[in-house]
């Protein structure tokens, strides 16, 4: 280890550093100021406990009576000791112009002394009143504001100095992480190929810049990532720079955004000026939409967000391109960034890293299984196919679930059951063991549950019914139908969206075919109902009146499904009546298909409140017996 390494390791043991200048300057000046003003409060106080104030007529009393020992006579007032019980006591009074006192205190044979009166130069006088407080003022204010601007004379302090409150001025908060034996790899990401391929070149200009130097090309300044929340945007920005074993700046976009303005540019400039000292190197800007977001509609010409945006784009503009600086920036949020930000020069390449489709799926499992102990007959192909639209996090997730779940069932290693039960948690949440259902409700859920695994059933083209299960869960579920497609589905068909309106209404319908009533077990399943056939009329251009015509758009591509109508009252009044009529359709026809299959219901419904978990096999066996 260097020398300077253990200097640092010394300052992290010993609290010296950022954190520690911060404590040493501004918390001794707010404790210096604590224990004046505590003095100030505790002398008097402890003075007024040890002197008694007393008229002067006490005095003389005293002194006549002889237990006077000595007298200090000051300016204003008179202080003198007795004797009493073996204690001192000290007394003070307010002087009284007396001529006998002095012959009193002589016949007493009391000790008395006087103040010696010298006089104060006005040079020093004025020194000590004036010039002394203004050059403490004026030394702890220079002493501030070389903090707040992070180092000497205004200029950066890229050494690591300290700040207001923790808040560095002037000074940028990137972490800087270095190529280590556990640095990420392409090998670490998985389900991204696309990405990956598209990120090769510029790992290949930082390792080899001089071919590119020889016929003039010059790496993309700017990379941006764009996808849905955890699809590893982060993870590949890594990757790249352990690839090219360059260093790696990261710094998330709302650490530029600070309370007074101008701040954030600072932090912009030091950031860049740290990373072309560090040429070549990749800085990594995670939620970027935090400080690039556009200025359209922005009435504010002194923003802290808009100073630091023109910062940003100075910056971008500034650096040389064939240094070796790349940017690379992350953002679920692309429609709102700046057009300037993404002009070609600055960001001049945007990459899409969306949800996994099912082999990148299966890959990312494998991927995060390495970190366990997994059994040897583990169906990845399986899970993947259960969590379609799941992101690299989730599928993280239900590994890291299968492992705790495994540990508390005292395994030694994580089996398919762990698993296939970490899909639920996930998807439904934990099984609520203290939630009881009485025998009314578990056939209502029962035949509810039937009714959407039956209407799909009786489909053709309907993804099989892999579970069904009448356990209550955490996410408010009494039960729950899991059908799992054999592939991958991209596209649907209108006949393949309509058949999950009937699948969805399946539940209800037979809550109305057995019981003849309805009841709240349905919610969700309406919920999915409506935003399906809305979708169908207003996005996808199945509708028999608008044909295809967009009715709707989407407000955030990956952050959430709300849309926004573009049309007028009337129009969004025919739309919603065909919506209607997509939902009444649907329902009646599983309604139908239940009714004229209605001795399976309740052979099926009986056998699901005895077993509460069955599987699409055993299903499917019944229903073709």
């Amino acid at each position: 280890m260097s020398k300077s390494q253990k200097n640092k390791d010394k300052k992290k043991r010993s609290g010296i550093g950022k954190f520690g200048d911060n404590f040493n300057f501004f918390n001794s000046m707010w404790l210096i100021l604590i224990i004046i003003f505590g003095l100030n409060l505790l002398i008097p106080a402890v003075t007024n406990m040890q002197v008694k104030e007393v008229p002067y007529s006490t005095f003389v009393s005293q002194v006549d009576a002889g237990s006077v020992t000595n007298v200090d006579i000051n300016t204003y007032d008179v202080t003198w000791t007795t004797e009493e019980d073996g204690k001192t006591q000290a007394y003070t009074a307010g002087k009284v112009d007396d001529p006998q006192l002095v012959e009193r205190l002589e016949e007493n044979n009391v000790t008395y002394s006087t103040e010696i009166y010298r006089p104060t130069s006005p040079i020093v006088s004025f020194l000590l009143s004036f010039i002394l407080p203004f050059a403490i003022i004026y030394w702890l204010m220079g002493k501030l504001m070389r903090r707040l601007t992070g180092g000497n004379d205004g200029k950066i302090d890229l050494s690591g100095g300290g700040g207001f409150g923790g808040m560095n001025f002037g000074k940028s908060d990137a972490k800087i992480y270095v190529k280590s034996d556990n640095s990420r790899t392409f090998t670490d990401v998985a389900g991204q190929d696309e990405a990956k391929e598209s990120l090769e070149e510029v790992v290949d200009y930082l390792k080899n810049p001089k071919k590119y130097k020889a016929i003039g090309a010059q790496a993309p300044r700017g990379v941006l990532l764009v996808g849905p929340p955890g699809t590893g945007k982060t993870l590949m920005a890594q990757a790249v720079a352990g690839e090219a074993n360059v260093p790696f700046f990261s710094i998330a976009g709302s650490e530029f955004v600070e309370m007074f303005v101008g701040r954030g540019a600072a932090k912009v400039r030091d950031l860049f000026k740290q990373a072309n000292e560090k040429a070549p190197c990749i800085v990594f800007i995670d939620e970027i939409d935090t400080i690039g977001k556009s200025r359209e509609n922005n009435m504010s010409t002194n923003d802290e967000r808009e100073q630091t945006l023109n910062q940003l784009l100075t910056e971008m503009d500034g650096f040389e391109g064939d240094k070796g600086v790349i940017i690379l920036a992350a953002t679920n949020r692309p429609e709102s960034l700046d057009k300037a930000l993404l002009r070609p020069g600055r960001f001049d390449r945007q990459i899409s890293m969306e949800l996994p489709d099912l082999k990148g799926r299966e890959e990312i499992l494998r991927v995060h299984a390495k970190d366990y102990k997994m059994g040897a007959n583990i169906d990845y192909r399986y899970i993947a196919r259960a969590t379609a639209g799941a992101s690299g996090a989730d599928l993280a997730n239900i590994i890291n679930e299968a492992g705790l779940r495994a540990v508390r069932n005292n395994h030694t290693e994580i089996s398919q059951i762990d698993l296939d039960e970490s899909v639920d948690v996930v998807l439904a949440g934990q099984i609520k063991k203290n939630d009881i259902l009485s025998a009314e409700e578990r056939r209502i859920v029962s035949y509810h549950e039937i009714g959407h695994a039956l209407v799909a059933a009786k489909q053709s083209g309907s993804a099989p019914v892999e579970k069904i299960t009448i356990i209550p869960r955490t996410s408010g579920a009494l039960g729950y139908t899991m059908q799992v497609e054999s592939g991958e589905k991209s596209l649907y068909t209108k006949q393949e969206l309509y058949n999950q309106l009937m699948t969805l209404a399946g539940g209800r319908a037979a809550e109305e075919v057995v019981f003849g009533q309805i009841t709240t077990g349905a919610s969700n399943d309406i919920q999915k109902m409506t935003k399906i056939a809305r979708a169908m009329v207003t996005q996808y251009g199945m509708s028999d009146t608008f044909g295809m015509m967009q009715l709707e758009t989407q407000t955030n591509r990956y952050l959430s499904d709300n849309t926004q109508l573009q049309i007028s009252g009337g129009t969004a009044e025919k739309a919603d009546q065909e919506v209607i009529s997509l939902i009444k359709r649907a329902h009646q026809e599983a309604g139908e298909i239940l009714m004229n299959s209605r001795e399976k219901l309740d052979e099926l419904a009986e056998y699901l409140i005895q077993e509460e978990t069955i599987t699409g096999e055993q299903f499917m066996k019944i229903l073709n017996k």
